[in-house]
């Protein structure tokens, strides 16, 4: 099996701005993120921006950047426009790192390609964790995926789904005893054909309603399958909170724990 990394990177952030580009132990997040990556069996890892900063950081440090346009209106579509400047076969696997993951599992990665390869008439791979407890179930934050057969994904929700009608029919929420609710992991492995579609497939109105971008190649008929790990993954960076929890782990140039 052979799979490589993209690593979108983008500029602008509400929460944190220039993100990429904050330190973490000596080393931007991106250039951590993509040397995390790395360390999968990836044949290759690259960074995708829209700002000659991130780029210029990533040649510093040896990775190799492409520059995008900046009009893109989703990672997805950044990293479409990678597979057409790397003229990338349709059947390629490209898995898709956000630059803010600077712990990612690289064995995670590695599973998630695996998993698209061995299933050669689905489009996208992905992640999922059990849901142990009923905050996270009824968190609408916290996006679930149902599970069919054959790992197959048959929606994506921020609603408490499946519906443990019997559990909760007192209102009370609640985990019902064996429910099989999974809890969405946002790594992705695609099809590099199904990238070269992605823009010109036009949003769904599921998508719209639940404002999940997974929905639209649901919606549109593109098989999503299912890899089902033990553990949630460590998160990454979004807010102030989440980059002192992370910078605390790069203390004195040390590498962070195995994930």
């Amino acid at each position: 099996m052979s799979f490589i990394v993209i690593v979108p990177a983008r500029a602008a952030s509400t929460r944190l701005p220039g993100k990429p580009l904050l330190d973490l132990g000596g080393l931007p997040m991106v250039v951590r993120t993509a040397r995390q990556a790395a360390l999968s069996g990836a044949s290759r890892v690259l960074i995708a921006t829209d700002h000659a900063d991130i780029a210029r950081a990533a040649a510093e440090h040896g990775i190799q950047a492409l520059m995008t346009r900046p009009d893109h209106p989703t990672g997805t579509d950044r990293l479409s426009e990678v597979v057409e400047t790397l003229g990338l076969d349709d059947d390629s696997i490209v898995v898709n790192v956000q630059g803010d993951e600077p712990l990612i599992d690289p064995a995670l990665i590695d599973a998630v390609a695996d998993l698209l390869s061995r299933h050669a008439d689905a489009a996208i791979a992905t992640c999922a964790a059990p849901i142990l407890d009923a905050e996270t179930l009824f968190d609408p934050n916290a996006v679930k995926v149902v599970r069919g057969a054959r790992d197959r994904a048959l929606y994506f929700s921020r609603a408490p789904i499946p519906w443990a009608r019997d559990a909760l029919a007192d209102g009370q929420k609640r985990l019902a005893p064996g429910l099989p609710a999974w809890l969405h992991i946002g790594l992705y492995a695609y099809r590099a054909g199904f990238l070269r579609q992605f823009p010109e497939l036009p949003p769904g109105r599921l998508e719209r309603v639940e404002s999940l971008e997974q929905l639209r190649a649901l919606e549109q008929g593109f098989p999503i399958v299912i890899h089902a790990t033990d553990a949630v993954p460590a998160r990454g960076v979004d807010t102030p909170e989440d980059l002192d929890r992370v910078r605390a782990l790069f203390n004195d140039g040390a590498s962070p724990p195995p994930a």
